[in-house]
């Protein structure tokens, strides 16, 4: 028996996935947090066959970069399967990565989705699960994840309020004994933050930029308030210039992208605005008390908290490990299955 009693877990296969928009998180019963890695897949194309070729960072990699034989896809849009046979190599391919060594028996695998997420939506994530090779599929709504994930006391009778704003959609939500009370998801996350950088410098600036470069704007210097010199920090920047064809580089500062990302900060801030008139007076009352919590790779967006503050008159606090709360609650879902089964579905 000691050398079973040296490798804990090991028989042990079951498994939480926060699939997300923009990285796929996979939690191991008794291990915590193994993978974290981008929703991404590159495919070798040959004679109208594909292979797989890339999964998750490597992937992430060729996006924008490939030539005619290699295509790299992102299978998750606004945080629900675009591409089913994509999203299943994908799920696959993270199994794999996660038991390097052959599993034994079909995992129980549970998955976090969008609030709003349709039945024929869930229904997809669930195939493409037991397609990937689990035995049973559940799923949790994101966010109650999100919430047990950031350590919120969701079991108690009092309001809490829960803002997740991953990659692809932001869902806000108020929770008490356990359940939703009321939440809503809109369709606006990190990647539409990249796309108003990207149409920003293409309208200002006459500047091209990819994904990448956006991506890297928003988390350098990307604010979600006017700095308070009117200029903030700077950053210098590549891309082609629309008026000549050719490549050039220029200088960005703080306060253009506020500018830029102040649409979908609005649109952020207007939801939690909407679910706050919408909570009963009581839990509202508890919200006041508590405050906001933020959650997810969004949260960490310069000054969001204080944006929301201001347009909210409420305390509102980041979660401690903003990124990995949906994938650590969906985690805990699983190791503490029986005070939490009336938040997992594995009927529908």
């Amino acid at each position: 028996m000691s050398i079973f009693s040296r490798i804990p877990g090991l028989f042990s296969s079951d498994m939480a996935i926060d699939l997300g928009t923009a990285n796929t998180l996979v939690y191991v019963k008794g291990r915590g947090v193994i993978l974290s890695e981008p929703s991404v897949v590159a495919y070798h194309v040959k004679d109208g066959q594909k292979k797989v070729l890339a999964v998750g960072e490597d992937a992430k990699l060729m996006l924008g970069r490939t030539p005619g034989s290699i295509e790299a896809i992102r299978p998750m849009r606004e945080g629900v399967i675009a591409d089913f046979d994509t999203a299943e190599a994908m799920i696959k391919e993270f199994i794999r990565k996660v038991h390097q060594r052959r599993i034994l028996g079909k995992p129980k695998i549970i998955v976090c989705v969008p609030h709003g997420a349709t039945p024929v939506e869930k229904r997809a994530i669930r195939q493409s699960v037991l397609s990937a090779g689990a035995g049973r599929a559940g799923l949790i709504a994101e966010p109650i994840a999100a919430a047990i994930g950031a350590g919120m006391p969701i079991t108690d009778p009092t309001g809490n309020m829960v803002v997740d704003i991953g990659g692809g959609t932001t869902e806000v939500a108020v929770l008490s004994l356990g359940d939703i009370v009321y939440a809503r998801s809109v369709r606006v996350g990190g990647d539409r933050m990249d796309e108003a950088v990207i149409s920003y410098l293409r309208r200002q600036q006459n500047l091209l930029v990819g994904e990448a470069t956006a991506e890297r704007i928003k988390t350098s210097i990307g604010t979600a308030r006017m700095p308070d010199d009117g200029r903030g920090s700077s950053m210098q920047i590549r891309g082609r210039d629309l008026l000549n064809g050719v490549p050039k580089e220029i200088e960005i500062s703080q306060a253009q992208i506020a500018e830029a990302l102040s649409e979908p900060v609005q649109q952020i801030c207007e939801a939690v605005m909407t679910a706050l008139e919408a909570t009963p007076p009581d839990l509202a009352a508890d919200i006041v008390d508590r405050g906001v919590m933020l959650t997810g790779g969004g949260a960490l967006l310069g000054d969001l908290d204080l944006a929301l503050r201001e347009q909210t008159g409420l305390a509102v606090s980041i979660a401690d490990d903003s990124l990995n709360c949906v994938a650590l609650g969906t985690g805990k879902a699983l190791e503490f299955e029986k005070q939490l089964r009336h938040a997992i579905d594995y009927d529908s």
